[in-house]
């Protein structure tokens, strides 16, 4: 089990702390972040109050493109989906796109691919239907946390235009989704 939450749980209390007293932050901890980490608190509030944007139970945020026909399929951890997608950061700094590539991506919703795919890709892609195309707004503590990945600097909010052009269920078995609501 991974516990990268209780980390970044930390350092947001951390963060909150700093906010509150204005204060520099304490030994170790590495002032870009925490800068960036107070940023992120911003712009998340700030997001969640513009028109049309909506905020998952878990802090995700998202706001409709197009969507979907009415009833389309919607994939839960096992599936496999095929998405076309663009991340970048608040700035607008693209740093993966597979509009770009011009080839969609396949993976897993649980693993992604190669295992990466971050908490908040994993929630936002089991709410959407197939044809749906969003905006989603990834905090810090559901993207890469207080990790550098890359150019993504640590406590980054994270932006993703997100297709969802197909979903193939998990074969032989029955849905995680279906099992759970018995």
């Amino acid at each position: 089990m991974r516990y990268g939450w209780a980390r970044t749980a930390a350092a947001l209390a951390l963060a909150a702390a700093l906010s509150a007293c204005g204060g520099d932050p304490a030994p170790g901890v590495d002032p870009e972040a925490a800068a960036n980490l107070r940023a992120a608190g911003f712009f998340m509030e700030t997001n969640a109050k513009a028109d049309g944007v909506r905020t998952l139970a878990s802090g995700v945020q998202y706001k409709v493109v197009q969507a979907g026909p009415a009833g389309g399929e919607r994939p839960d951890g096992n599936d496999l989906v095929r998405v076309d997608y663009e991340g970048s950061l608040t700035d607008g700094t693209v740093f993966d796109s597979s509009f770009q590539r011009g080839a969609p991506a396949a993976f897993t919703v649980e693993d992604g691919i190669a295992g990466s795919l971050i908490p908040g890709m994993r929630d936002a892609l089991q709410h959407m239907t197939v044809g749906d195309e969003w905006l989603v707004y990834i905090p810090p503590e559901l993207g890469y946390g207080d990790s550098q990945v890359g150019e993504i600097p640590a406590n980054s909010v994270l932006v993703f235009r997100l297709k969802l052009l197909e979903v193939a269920p998990v074969p032989g078995g029955a849905r995680a989704l279906d099992v759970a609501h018995g």
